[in-house]
């Protein structure tokens, strides 16, 4: 076996070195090719595919790398695809990228490629937040667009993120439909290059205008707490990313007049000298953000990855120490803002209705309850939230949603998860709570925890590269199917709920339901004291992700910390039971 894959390398390899490929990417090849069999094989052995983000993967030669011909062959494949389902019409589209390395190149190339298919191609100028290029498709009436990003992984990735006519990624059936467009490139000659430049138009600030002025209108619900703590100290970072100019001026959009942003974080460096992962969800990613907020003594800490599209928040705790909040807990308190603003505005009438995802707290769910509207849990990838939107237009309205992984959108104008309009809405939330009640978000949260019920959250990532840690993931998954655990953390699993055949089986009654989702390779175990265990291979990275959810009462403010301690001991048992740790 070992053999025909080397073969089916060496082959695939050696079309490269006989192919339309420019000398340098030839060299690289046949220095592989004579000296490293091993990334050769990780370099060839298969295509980069379509997962919950797109395109996505180390940059470097090869058909599963990122290179401006693997580039290539996906932007041909979708344009064949564009002309296909838009026969007889002019299609147009958007290209925008993050600070990552190559960014600018591939997203040229990509432009390049659609002028030459004779579309109108509207390029920005420079980097933008990916939620500004979703803006660009509803406002400019496009078909199409793509972002060239890898979001909060590692300098080494880079990645490829398709759109479609509402402004949000692409979803069954396009995504299928487009990777057969794309398979059926099999030969450079395919692509087409270097035609129809007038057909690229520059989007600049004029444009940023646009969709700064959207988010105040569309978001804004405390202007009056703003003014008043207008001079709150706020504390960002963009992580050497595309949020350098476009958050600082949402926040003085809404009125915040001191912001200050971390220096050494703001210059645009695809490297990401200041940080091992340019990840927001990671402490030690905020260490130099939290250290200016100390200094300030900043009532708010935010950062965004390097497309803008997560939001990081950092709050003082009593002991005045900056405590990074989780993705759930973010949620959970914009959730419960921009809820508690719409009723006191009388703006619910009962038409509304938010989105989460179902490894996201069901403290979401408990919140939207309280208030009377519908809350939907869909499957990770926030193009699934973006789904629910589409299908409830003109229906029923969106306030706002999101996912554990730090994605907020707050609206409905864009149709991705916005990290621009997020840390907006952060601070006047930091602003409205000051105001109306003297509390900091941090106090305000407990107060939420005790109103609400407890929820603690926590994420275990395994990470296995490559060719053989794909395939020890997938065995992982099929051992948990054939295997479920019969307890966690002394509870009972008494509910079963897969994903991927679609069905929830009580093991108590032994009754089995579907489940109305997206088929997607995820399991969910519940127990009988409401522990959520959700367990699914990462769409976008080598990893397999074990999500807990746990909760408990909590009476009052100062029984917070015994409480906490007593959640998270629980959270390291499950762990263990599942051999973790």
């Amino acid at each position: 076996m070992a053999n025909e894959l080397d073969q089916i390398v060496l082959s695939k390899a050696q079309q490269w070195l006989d192919g339309d490929y420019d000398e340098a990417t030839k060299n690289q090849v046949k220095s592989l090719m004579d000296n490293d069999m091993k990334e050769l094989t990780e370099s060839f052995y298969k295509d980069l595919e379509f997962g919950t983000g797109g395109l996505r993967g180390i940059m470097g030669v090869g058909t599963n790398r990122m290179n401006i011909y693997t580039v290539g062959t996906a932007t041909q494949g979708l344009a064949n695809y564009l002309k296909k389902n838009f026969a007889g019409e002019k299609v147009k589209v958007a290209v925008a990228h993050d600070s990552r390395n190559n960014s600018r190149m591939f997203a040229e190339r990509v432009a390049d490629i659609f002028a030459s298919n004779d579309f109108e191609v509207y390029l920005f100028d420079s980097l933008r937040p990916t939620p500004e290029m979703s803006f660009a498709i509803r406002e400019l009436k496009l078909h199409s667009g793509v972002v060239i990003t890898a979001s909060h992984n590692p300098k080494e990735y880079n990645g490829y993120k398709a759109y479609w006519t509402d402004g949000s990624q692409v979803t069954s059936p396009h995504d299928v439909n487009i990777i057969e467009e794309v398979g059926k490139i099999t030969d450079n000659s395919q692509v087409l290059t270097g035609l129809n430049a007038e057909n690229i138009i520059i989007l600049g600030e004029e444009f940023d205008k646009l969709y700064l002025e959207r988010i105040k209108k569309d978001i804004q619900l405390s202007p009056e707490s703003v003014a008043k703590f207008h001079d709150m100290k706020i504390v960002y970072t963009p992580l050497h990313g595309a949020g350098v100019r476009l958050v600082p001026e949402s926040l003085k959009n809404f009125g915040f007049t001191n912001v200050y942003v971390v220096p050494e974080q703001a210059v645009i460096d695809g490297n990401f000298p200041t940080v091992e992962s340019p990840n927001p969800e990671e402490r030690k990613t905020m260490a130099m953000a939290m250290e200016l907020g100390r200094e300030q003594n900043a009532d708010l800490v935010l950062a965004t990855d390097p497309d803008s599209d997560r939001i990081g928040v950092a709050l003082r705790n009593g002991a005045g120490e900056y405590v990074l909040l989780n993705g759930n807990q973010t949620l959970a308190l914009l959730l419960s803002y921009q809820l508690t603003r719409w009723a006191e505005r009388g703006e619910l009438d009962g038409n509304q209705y938010v989105v989460k995802t179902i490894v996201t707290s069901t403290m979401a769910n408990t919140v939207a309850e309280h208030f009377g509207v519908k809350c939907y849990d869909c499957l990770t990838g926030f193009k699934y939230i973006a789904k629910i939107i589409r299908e409830n237009e003109g229906k029923a309205k969106y306030i706002g949603g999101g996912e554990e992984s730090f994605g907020y959108l707050a609206g409905d104008y864009v149709r991705d998860k916005d990290a621009v309009s997020a840390c907006a809405l952060a601070a006047e939330a930091a602003a409205w709570a000051k105001d109306t009640m003297g509390l900091t978000l941090y106090e305000w949260l407990q107060e939420l925890y005790v109103k609400y019920g407890f929820f603690r959250e926590s994420l275990v990532s395994v990470v296995r590269k490559g060719k053989e840690g794909a395939e020890e993931i997938q065995k992982m998954m099929v051992d948990f199917r054939e295997n479920p655990p019969k307890a966690l953390a002394g509870s009972d699993v008494v509910l079963i709920r897969d994903f991927k055949s679609l069905e929830e089986k009580n093991l108590l009654s032994g009754e089995v339901v579907k489940i109305d989702q997206d088929s997607s390779n995820v399991l969910q175990w519940v127990t009988a004291d409401g522990t959520i265990v959700s367990v699914r291979p990462s769409g976008t990275e080598p990893k397999i992700k074990f999500y807990f959810g746990v909760k408990e009462p909590l009476a009052k403010v100062e029984d917070y910390d015994q409480v906490l301690a007593k959640l998270d001991n629980k959270i390291e048992t499950i762990k263990q039971d599942l051999k973790l740790v």
